[in-house]
């Protein structure tokens, strides 16, 4: 296989400074339907999800379905999936599948083909990963990955308080858990580092986080779930992505999707978002 001109990181850059540095998330959970008006059903959802492709694809750097909320409407729900993504993806909107797959040996190898082979109808331009079986055991991912010029975004230290303890425990160097995922994610980009050039590999960080892990030697997107409703800042993003603020994307979803269900009002939510994390 041709390697690809460009990674998914220079992909991801050249959307943000033409659309501003955030992705938005398509959470259709059953409250939101009902507060949009639809039926917490297969044709409710369907109708959310096309409001969603009409009001971000030409206007949002990179749109995040939650695979979980289609997901519960079994085959039918993963049909809208599959028509949200090709309706994203032809508007020339990057899409982030966040189905948070992790796994090992040949059903890692499945996750990844159904989230970045091109032969999917769940194609994704990146999708969101579990490193605690192992980052390694996500290699079958970074290796589709780097083939195909997609990327891939690594839990590293997420936003839910739950997560805080776990990630935060070091190991015999005093290194901490999520340091360590970054640590390793930015091993896997280390060749496009020095080049000077984005990877394929990033990591989710929350933006709440007190004490963050570093990413100065990243190389590579930086998500930031915690934006907007959650409390997070402007400030903060800029804080957590100052080695590299191209990288980095505030995630946003109930403070935008809170506004629908007429597109016009949408695109509104989404022009504030950008002006309140512009700096």
């Amino acid at each position: 296989m041709v390697q690809p001109s460009k990674t998914f990181g220079e992909r991801l850059v050249a959307a943000g400074a033409e659309r501003g540095r955030l992705c938005v998330g398509v959470d259709p959970h059953a409250h939101l339907l009902q507060a949009w008006g639809l039926n917490n059903d297969v044709d409710g959802l369907r109708t959310f999800a096309r409001t969603c492709v009409e009001a971000f694809a030409d206007t949002v750097a990179v749109v995040k379905p939650q695979v979980a909320f289609f997901e519960r409407f079994g085959s039918a729900g993963f049909a809208v999936l599959e028509e949200t993504l090709q309706g994203l993806r032809e508007a020339g909107c990057l899409t982030l599948a966040d189905a948070k797959r992790g796994d090992i040996g040949s059903t890692m190898a499945g996750y990844a083909d159904a989230w970045l082979g091109e032969a999917s109808p769940l194609l994704s331009d990146a999708v969101t990963v579990s490193p605690y079986l192992g980052v390694g055991s996500l290699k079958p991912v970074f290796d589709l990955a780097e083939e195909t010029g997609r990327g891939v975004f690594v839990l590293a230290a997420t936003s839910n308080p739950e997560a805080v303890s776990s990630q935060s425990i070091r190991d015999a160097d005093g290194v901490t858990v999520a340091q360590g995922v970054v640590n390793q994610c930015a091993a896997i980009n280390a060749s496009y580092a020095a080049e000077g050039r984005a990877g394929n590999v990033g990591v989710v960080v929350g933006a709440t986080l007190k004490h963050p892990p570093v990413l100065d030697q990243l190389a590579g997107p930086v998500l930031l779930p915690g934006v907007g409703a959650q409390g997070a800042t402007a400030q903060d993003v800029k804080a957590i992505t100052i080695a590299a603020p191209e990288l980095g994307f505030a995630n946003v979803s109930r403070s935008v999707l809170s506004r629908g269900p007429q597109v016009r009002d949408l695109q509104e939510a989404v022009k504030e978002a950008l002006a309140e994390i512009a700096f």
